[in-house]
């Protein structure tokens, strides 16, 4: 069974409410951190390609990867969880992992469950909490996310508060 359902959580899901590509974070990380969902990902077999100043590259060690010089070209690690869904990680600093989804490869109950599948996943890894909030959104205030202490997605605010809707919340 799902941590979420799609009844409950369609408008964390709505491109034009959340923004296309919500951010996602773990924070309170560390290089360590990086390394095991580097590692996490190959050990699950999902495809991924590094790709570093447009060109592809092969996955370095994490703390490699954070320890680009100012200036440099941004580092994106492209994942497919599943068919049809890319997650793009940036690895810019050790103390938060943040990566983006894109809503509209994760619509209906299918999706939910892959988004929540995924996040699970990260989680468990690194014994950590995961969190999304819209778009450009404060981290302050996530919509849903993993909670170790649970294991599994929750929702961390009310669907209907439009208020953590940027479109909406502007119209006010």
């Amino acid at each position: 069974m799902s941590d979420l359902r799609w009844d409950e959580v369609r408008s964390f899901f709505d491109p034009e409410l959340m923004g296309a590509l919500p951010d996602v974070f773990v924070p309170d990380t560390s290089a360590e951190d990086w390394q095991a969902v580097f590692d996490l990902v190959e050990a699950r077999g999902w495809r991924w390609e590094l790709v570093q100043g447009g060109a592809a590259a092969p996955l370095p060690p994490a703390a490699e990867a954070l320890a680009r010089p100012v200036g440099a070209e941004v580092v994106e690690l492209r994942v497919h969880p599943a068919p049809g869904v890319l997650v793009i990680f940036r690895p810019r600093s050790a103390e938060k992992i943040d990566f983006d989804v894109d809503l509209r490869e994760l619509q209906g109950q299918d999706g939910v469950d892959v988004l929540c599948g995924f996040l699970g996943e990260i989680g468990r890894e690194l014994g950590k909490p995961v969190r999304m909030t819209s778009e450009g959104g404060s981290e302050a205030h996530p919509v849903l996310g993993f909670d170790p202490g649970l294991d599994r997605v929750v929702l961390l605010t009310d669907p209907s508060d439009r208020c953590h809707h940027p479109v909406t919340q502007s119209m006010v």
